[in-house]
C-alpha cells in the first residue's frame, strides 16, 4: 500500500531541490516513489503541476512509433505516424497516473502565492536512511498532509520541522 505525503515550502526552489533529493534516493534504492509531483503558487494566484513526466510528450512519441509500424502494413508509415502521434498524444494527455491532478490543484489553491508543494505517493522506503538523506531540508518543510501513522507521521514532522508536538518525543514547554 501506497503512502501519500505532501510538504509545503516557502520557495519554489526547495521543492524541486527536495523532489531531486528523492530521485537520487531512489537511484540508491531507498525509497520507491510511484509519483512526485511540484505544485506552485505564482504571485497572481494560478497553481501550475510540475510532473516529472510529460505524458503528452511520451504519448506522441509511443504514438508515433505504433503508428509507424501500422502505417507499415498499409504502405504509408508517416500516414501512419500522424495519425499514431496525434493519438498518442490525446491519449497522454487524458491520462494520469499516481496522485489525482485535481486534489493536488485544490491543495494548492490554498498555498500563499509564491510558495509551492511537494505531493509524493511513496511505495516503500527505508525511512531512517531517507531522513537522513533529507537533512539539508531541516526547517525549509512543513507537513501539510499524509496517510501515514499518526506515530510515522510525528516521526517525520520532527524530522524536517526540528519540532516535536507536545506530549510526542518530547515535554511541553
Amino acid at each position: 500500500m501506497s503512502n501519500l505525503i505532501v510538504l509545503g515550502f516557502n520557495s519554489e526552489a526547495d521543492a524541486f531541490e527536495m523532489r531531486a533529493s528523492l530521485a537520487r534516493l531512489q537511484t540508491q534504492y531507498l525509497i520507491e516513489m510511484e509519483d512526485a509531483v511540484v505544485v506552485t503558487r505564482d504571485v497572481e494566484g494560478k497553481v501550475k503541476l510540475h510532473q516529472p513526466v510529460n505524458l503528452t510528450a511520451a504519448g506522441a512519441v509511443q504514438g508515433t512509433l505504433w503508428g509507424s509500424l501500422i502505417g507499415l502494413l498499409f504502405l504509408n508509415p508517416l500516414l501512419g505516424a500522424a495519425i499514431g502521434a496525434g493519438s498518442g498524444a490525446i491519449s497522454g494527455a487524458l491520462t494520469d497516473i499516481g496522485i489525482n491532478d485535481q486534489f493536488m490543484k485544490d491543495l494548492g489553491a490554498t498555498l500563499t502565492p509564491g510558495t509551492s508543494a511537494l505531493f509524493v505517493l511513496v511505495r516503500k522506503s527505508t525511512p531512517d536512511k531517507v531522513l537522513d538523506g533529507l537533512k539539508p531540508f531541516i526547517g525549509k518543510a512543513k507537513v501539510l498532509r499524509t496517510s501515514l501513522t499518526k506515530d510515522k507521521e510525528d516521526e517525520l514532522r520532527q524530522a524536517l520541522e526540528g519540532v516535536a508536538r507536545p506530549g510526542v518525543g518530547t515535554p511541553a514547554s
